[in-house]
């Protein structure tokens, strides 16, 4: 049993996909690198075909409560300032929302492709959006597509969980492949920014899993 998808594996799936729209959702999935609800938000318009870059809205919002009077950070269940001291009422309460975005590069075939889908089967509607389906479908054509190309469950390498392939498991296989890649400090700081990581530990998960980096390092403490 696999802990991830190897490109191999997503090729397969491109060659069993039933249209081109199928291919490239996978296609665009395990390149980006992306969430399946970022990818969906995608418009035509947020794509450069000059440049070589799509631009991705980061849809993980969070909300920042801040003291009104002190402007110290609060927590969710804060019912007294921890600065100022005073009991706090939820009209002194400040909401700060946060919301991104990542301008990610694409490959010249993936490109190509892009355009020839945009071009020959992408029937825009008032949205303007890349691809007219919903999280659902999305996902049972990611399943689809990894059964008909012989792709088992994979396993959980942390809980040792079966699961099965799905849109999550094509940004692991994009992650993964950049972390075998270049497992340096810039690859790592470079990777997290393309994710949209806040945290840096999340995507040191993926050093993890990529290789036998444990056995590795305890061989070595052997070696004379």
């Amino acid at each position: 049993m696999k802990a991830y998808l190897e490109y191999e594996d997503v090729d397969l799936m491109e060659q069993v996909a039933n249209c081109l729209r199928d291919r490239l959702l996978i296609r665009l999935l395990s390149r980006l690198g992306c969430r399946i609800s970022e990818l969906l938000a995608v418009k035509v318009s947020d794509i450069d075909f000059g440049q070589g870059t799509v631009t991705i809205q980061h849809l993980k919002t969070r909300i920042v409560l801040f003291c009104a009077h002190c402007k110290s950070r609060l927590g969710r269940g804060y019912s007294f300032c921890p600065s100022f001291g005073e009991e706090i009422c939820e009209d002194r309460k400040r909401l700060q929302e946060v919301r991104r975005i990542r301008i990610l590069p694409v490959d010249k075939e993936t490109l190509d492709l892009v355009r020839r889908f945009t071009i020959e089967a992408a029937p825009l509607g008032e949205s303007g959006r890349l691809f007219n389906l919903n999280r659902h479908r999305a996902w049972q054509i990611v399943r689809s597509c990894a059964k008909k190309a012989g792709i088992p469950d994979l396993i959980n390498p942390e809980t040792g969980h079966r699961r099965g392939v799905s849109p999550h498991r094509l940004r692991d296989a994009f992650s993964v492949h950049a972390m075998k890649s270049d497992n340096t400090g810039d690859g790592l700081r470079l990777l997290q920014e393309h994710l949209g990581h806040a945290s840096f530990d999340t995507t040191a998960k993926y050093r993890k899993i990529a290789g036998n980096e444990l056995h590795a390092w305890y061989d070595r403490l052997w070696v004379k």
